[in-house]
């Protein structure tokens, strides 16, 4: 029971307070107009806003890719690791960081109005933006939940978004998702990623002065790199350790003893790229697709020893080869399964990282000619068959020879070895352009070709260096198709061998080409098979071939497509070729093989009315000779 004195005196507050009310109702009504819309901004955001996402993973996984002795070679990808604890943590690491970027941390609600009212005067005496005033709060709502943008309404909603989060979240676990999402440069986001990438040791174990220099890299990742700008990286830790010396966080004896901070490459010094790291990545980012934190090690079919052989192999024939207008080199190395064990796409992956061993589409010439001979042999005919030189026309196009003439007439295998563009359009025509097309698809050939185009017997239809390699490698193997490949994997089971007496007959021609034909310039002391292949107006050079077990392929010419000065695939491409072949069969990279078998000269020309009439000379061969 209420006392009548109490009621009394209740009575007249409560008179006194609405009188109060009434008097200042329009002020009244303006303040609780003006909360509103800020409580349901808070509401909303409790509800729609994910509190978690800086502890989230990144949505694919870093890459470190392996080569075949399992060393690492290049990684692909960001790279970040699990959330740190701020009380597993070591007390300096996380001192460094508010030392400093936001000293007041652990006092202000989100905003610090006090740090914002000094960086404007600051900034205002320098004439330039010296200090800024956002909290690690508004830092971490301006990484996980804002879209970058510069505008007085994007600091609005960054504001708002901090006394939510200051609402939500105690102070350690606002601090622990700013740490483990922030971004430290190089393609690292977290402190744990931060320590294991440039001091190859977890956070809890980082000493004081690699706590100062990570703290320091958060103003300018790039320019604040320790690997790339050590001097710049330094001059900040510096100042980091002066900071945590004037927060008491460590005293002047420890920020002196923090020493020279040495930084732990071994990750860092990976390159991010390459040019047969770009050809694997999407394949083993589709077999690793998904989020997770940390990185993923790959292992790859590269042999960096093979590598190395014909980086030094290409940059030793360019260099003394200015006068010959070459500006670009592809190389693709493999083994006749198909395992890709060196590619070079380009002279220089940093000044040029298009990979032209697999993305330039370019006309292989002569090179292409094996297709063509493959189709001949599946038809009956054999390395001495002799065919009828005289110049032809088919379709209104009449093919010339490289070095002019006609009318010679000769075996199979001496025009492959010579390259005689007027026999082998002529066994173009007499095998059909299907037969040739199915031979250059049954090799692994996916390029568009077009079965009614007589000009293809020349290399006139465009694929890549990758692919056409692919193809020799199948004649290496004597199975088919071959497909290039960059991650360990079990062979297919469907492949086809090439029957025996083809399979021959395409060695016995492709070795004629090195020992007295246009691929002189590749010889080894052991048996070696190849093809040249020259374009138009000298715009594509190349050499395709094999020895022991590798297979090569050579390409050298213009991005532009611009002449060079008179380089034929028997001269640059042949050279690479061997020096590449020579360097790997010395350092037990390729295997031995015997030495090549003499040879006949080329054969002189017959008269082909008193050869006697065989049943065993094929169709085509007779509609030639006229039998």
């Amino acid at each position: 029971m209420i006392p009548e004195g109490a009621k009394t005196r209740l009575a007249s507050a409560w008179a006194v307070s609405r009188a109060f009310v009434v008097r200042h109702r329009l002020w009244f009504g303006a303040g609780i107009g003006a909360l509103l819309p800020l409580v349901i901004l808070l509401v909303w955001l409790g509800a729609s806003l994910p509190i978690s996402r800086a502890l989230e993973p990144l949505p694919n996984r870093a890459l470190i890719l392996l080569d075949s002795q399992g060393r690492p070679f290049a990684r692909r990808g960001a790279y970040k690791e699990a959330p740190v604890v701020i009380k597993a943590l070591p007390k300096h690491v996380p001192a460094a960081f508010l030392a400093i970027e936001d000293r007041r941390f652990y006092r202000h609600i989100g905003v610090d109005l006090g740090g914002v009212a000094r960086a404007l005067v600051v900034n205002a005496k320098a004439n330039r933006t010296v200090q800024g005033g956002s909290t690690i709060t508004q830092q971490l709502a301006k990484n996980a939940f804002l879209k970058p943008e510069r505008s007085l309404r994007r600091k609005g909603q960054e504001a708002m978004i901090a006394l939510w989060l200051e609402l939500r979240l105690s102070k350690d676990e606002i601090l622990s998702r700013y740490l483990s999402s922030i971004y430290f440069g190089d393609g690292v986001y977290g402190l744990g990623a931060a320590a294991r990438h440039y001091f190859g040791k977890p956070p809890e174990q980082l000493s004081i002065g690699e706590a100062a220099m990570l703290a320091g890299i958060i103003k300018a990742p790039v320019d604040l790199d320790p690997v790339d700008h050590a001097d710049k990286a330094g001059a900040r830790a510096r100042l980091v350790l002066d900071a945590m010396v004037e927060t008491r966080a460590i005293t002047p004896e420890q920020a002196r003893g923090a020493g020279q901070v040495v930084v732990r490459t071994t990750r860092a010094d990976l390159p991010v790229g390459g040019y047969f790291a770009d050809w694997i990545s999407p394949q083993v980012k589709s077999a690793f697709d998904g989020p997770g934190y940390g990185e993923v090690r790959v292992p790859t079919t590269l042999d960096s020893r093979l590598q190395r052989i014909v980086e030094r192999a290409v940059a030793k024939t360019m260099k003394g080869s200015a006068k010959a207008k070459v500006g670009q080199v592809a190389v693709v190395a493999m083994r006749p399964d198909g395992q890709v064990v060196a590619m070079l796409g380009g002279t220089n992956y940093r000044q040029t990282p298009f990979n032209r061993a697999v993305q330039a589409k370019r006309q292989p010439g002569s090179a292409f000619k094996l297709f063509v001979y493959l189709a001949a042999l599946r038809d009956g005919a054999t390395p001495d068959s002799l065919v009828i030189g005289d110049p032809i026309t088919i379709g209104g196009w009449t093919p010339a020879n490289y070095e002019g003439g006609a009318g010679r007439d000769l075996t199979l295998r001496d025009a492959f070895a010579q390259s005689n563009n007027i026999i082998a359009a002529r066994v173009y025509q007499e095998a059909g352009g299907e037969a040739v097309v199915r031979a250059a698809r049954d090799l692994g050939i996916v390029s568009p070709l077009r079965e009614d185009d007589a000009t293809l017997a020349l290399g006139t239809a465009e694929t890549n260096l990758l692919e056409l390699t692919g193809a020799y490698a199948a004649v290496a193997a004597g199975r088919m198709p071959v497909r290039p490949y960059g991650r360990p994997e079990t062979l297919a089971s469907d492949l086809k061998p090439l029957e025996p007496f083809v399979h021959d007959g395409l060695l016995d021609m492709m070795g004629a080409v090195v020992e007295q034909g246009t691929g002189r310039a590749a010889r080894l002391g052991q048996k070696a098979y190849g093809k040249t292949g020259t374009t138009q107006d000298y715009r594509d050079a190349l050499f395709v071939g094999f020895t022991g077990d590798l297979v090569v392929g050579v390409w050298v010419g213009n991005d532009d497509h611009s002449p060079m000065n008179r380089v034929v695939g028997g001269d640059l491409p042949a050279r690479i070729w061997r020096d590449v072949m020579t360097a790997g069969l010395k350092a037990g990279l390729v295997a031995r093989d015997d030495p090549p078998e003499p040879r006949y000269q080329p054969s002189e020309p017959q008269t082909i009315e008193e050869a006697p009439r065989q049943k065993r000379v094929p169709k085509w061969l007779r509609r030639i000779l006229g039998l």
